[in-house]
């Protein structure tokens, strides 16, 4: 599997043929090395609503005819923007052909942000994804703080990759992200979340070489480089 940072929270990832993204935040990214145009893909899969997660899901979704999935409120709200979407909640399961996808938790904020109307949307529940395809286990938080019901997924599932935010303020930072992907179990983590803005700069690597010494192995991706499984 080939898995390919766009940047932020944005990950494709790419196997036989098939290809999902998650959370295409591109075109407002001073860091993206890529283009929306750019990417292909059958499904975009959004974890909440907030623009850097959701900013380039129209171009994507449309020149792709891809599906987007994402909450009931979410994907209602890309339905009217004209695009295919699946609805789905937490806790909820489903299959894509190629491979299984679970909505997990997550603790943050969800709404769409209409900055000419001054109004915001109430985007539903914001989660994140377990995704099981071809035998690997791959994990994609979404923006969110540390929870306890993390040991729970990391007992339910064997997680090959994790992906978690490591910015801090808006999400947990380096050091509860480390205690999260202990809960969680993680065989490797990427993380996400960090450098796109000036509140959320950190230490990637220092954090990566601290689970190292933990016996999770990490990487660190930087927008544009891919990871194969």
């Amino acid at each position: 599997m080939e898995i390919w940072y766009h940047g932020h929270s944005c990950v494709q990832l790419t196997h036989g043929g098939h290809s999902l993204i998650i959370d295409p935040f591109i075109s407002g990214n001073r860091l993206a090395t890529t283009k929306p145009e750019d990417v292909k893909a059958e499904y975009v899969l959004l974890t909440h609503g907030h623009p850097d997660h959701i900013l380039d899901t129209v171009p994507i979704a449309k020149s792709n005819h891809a599906t987007v999935i994402a909450t009931f409120e979410l994907a209602t709200y890309m339905s009217w923007q004209g695009l295919n979407t699946f609805a789905m909640n937490i806790g909820g399961r489903t299959s894509i052909g190629f491979a299984e996808i679970e909505m997990i938790q997550a603790f943050h904020s969800s709404g769409i942000v209409l900055e000419e109307e001054k109004k915001i949307i109430y985007g539903g529940m914001p989660g994140g994804y377990v995704i099981k395809w071809d035998g690997l286990t791959i994990l994609h938080s979404g923006d969110t703080a540390l929870f306890s019901d993390m040991k729970l997924i990391g007992q339910r599932h064997k997680i090959d990759l994790a992906f978690l935010p490591i910015g801090d303020v808006f999400t947990m930072g380096p050091d509860d992200a480390a205690q999260a992907a202990e809960w969680l179990g993680a065989k490797a983590v990427v993380p996400l979340h960090f450098n796109t803005f000036p509140p959320i700069v950190q230490d990637a690597d220092r954090f990566a070489a601290g689970l190292r010494d933990k016996g999770i192995q990490s990487q660190v991706l930087q927008p544009g480089e891919k990871l194969t499984l």
